[in-house]
């Protein structure tokens, strides 16, 4: 048996309770209390709607730390991604970000229609709505080869601002 899915993330924070609070207030994560006795500069946060024990850990390596450099002058880890389970919660978020000064982009990548944003600490995460498999047509498979500007209010119209994504499904059945 393979892997299934991404359980956890763990991120090197420079101030934990500053982190804490953008996860909490911009994604709605929620603080889980599971940080071992006596052990400070951890939290552990749990996304809105999951399952997971935790989805998220930060660890705090204080605020002297630089900026990551993985993709500019080292190999590392680019973003993570969430998903979201309509379009109406993807632009909510959308709202979320840009009221933080956090969002940095968006693109529509076919079978997925994505937003992006930084953390506190330039830590870059993607949250993304996928087109549910019973919806997905020639065009939108394609359209995986480009990358387009988002157009969030003509995909609400085409598949319904309220149509439950594809809760990592981006193949048709």
């Amino acid at each position: 048996m393979g892997v299934h899915r991404l359980n956890h993330a763990v991120l090197f924070v420079r101030d934990v309770n500053r982190s804490v609070a953008f996860y909490r207030d911009v994604l709605g994560f929620r603080p889980i209390a599971m940080t071992p006795d006596g052990f400070k500069g951890a939290a552990f946060l749990q996304a809105p709607d999951s399952t997971n024990d935790h989805d998220l850990g930060l660890f705090e390596i204080g605020e002297g730390a630089g900026p990551s450099p993985a993709g500019r002058s080292t190999v590392g880890l680019y973003h993570l991604a969430w998903e979201v389970d309509t379009l109406d919660e993807l632009e909510r978020v959308a709202g979320k970000l840009a009221e933080a000064g956090a969002l940095v982009g968006s693109s529509d990548h076919g079978t997925t229609k994505s937003l992006y944003g930084k953390d506190p600490d330039g830590l870059e995460f993607e949250v993304v709505w996928l087109i549910p498999a019973d919806l997905l047509d020639p065009a939108a498979l394609e359209a995986r080869k480009r990358i387009r500007p988002l157009d969030l209010a003509r995909e609400k119209e085409r598949y319904g601002a309220t149509t439950r994504g594809g809760v990592g499904i981006s193949v048709s059945a």
